[in-house]
């Protein structure tokens, strides 16, 4: 592993909320067995029903993990970003198909030698045990942006989260003397997947919250979200206070009634 990779592998276990708490010593037993990999967007890592032979840590980059309907419909379930990890530990084949939405590098672990390292290491089976609850948690975030009815209110959510959960992630957001500057991560494609529409729909309700001031179209990938107060209004206020991510961004944000 060369120097920059080494120092890439070991700000991604810092930076990820389940490794932050690792013991040093264990941490350097995962940066040993570590090997760095790189895919190309559109690039497949673990297909669905696969048992894989690695778990992986996000390095840079967007991974996502996609589930092909019964109807032959490709819908994507959630994105893996920069500290996530991904794999399914001591038994069972991947869920879903895991490709790179965006160039990526990533961290593998083998699995052995994981499996191996957490039977005696307690505090990273801890850490597994808090990612899986983490995803839950993410799982759960995006049912509530998906249960909203129209497609702006969904858009308007996403645009939130991104605001959020992926405030840490270096080139998603810019803040701006007129807001906050949004740089969308994945194709308009992908986005259309994951939020369950078509990309006209993606854009034609974007066209509608820049036609109300909400914000301001500065490329089809850059969004600057102006009001962040209405935007909240659209993504539906009462239901996305339940999403803990997103209860900090909106404090001082709250529509009035």
């Amino acid at each position: 592993m060369t120097g920059k990779t080494r120092k890439g592998t070991r700000l991604a276990l810092s930076g990820s909320t389940a490794f932050s708490q690792l013991r040093p010593e264990t941490r350097d037993a995962l940066e040993a067995m570590c090997r760095a990999k790189s895919y190309r967007a559109g690039q497949t890592v673990i297909h669905a029903q696969e048992h894989s032979g690695f778990i992986g840590c996000v390095l840079s980059g967007i991974l996502r993990m996609q589930k092909t309907l019964a109807d032959g419909r490709e819908h994507i379930v959630g994105l893996l970003v920069e500290g996530d990890t991904f794999g399914r530990v001591f038994d069972g084949a991947a869920e879903f198909t895991i490709e790179a939405a965006t160039d990526a590098e990533f961290c593998a672990f083998p699995r052995t030698k994981f499996e191996a390292l957490m039977t005696r290491a307690p505090d990273l089976e801890r850490a597994i045990l808090l990612n899986i609850t983490n995803e839950l948690d993410r799982a759960r975030e995006w049912l509530i942006i998906l249960s909203n009815q129209k497609i702006a209110g969904r858009i308007s959510g996403f645009l939130l989260l991104l605001c959020s959960r992926f405030r840490d992630i270096d080139h998603i957001l810019q803040p701006s003397p007129e807001g906050i500057e949004v740089k969308i991560p994945i194709n308009r494609a992908d986005l259309a997947h994951l939020l369950g529409t078509r990309p006209e729909s993606i854009s034609r309700s974007l066209h509608s919250l820049r036609d109300q001031g909400v914000i301001d179209i500065l490329e089809p990938d850059r969004i600057l979200i102006r009001d962040t107060k209405a935007l909240a209004l659209a993504a539906d206020v009462d239901e996305i206070e339940a999403i803990s991510t997103l209860q900090d961004l909106l404090k001082n944000h709250r529509p009035e009634h």
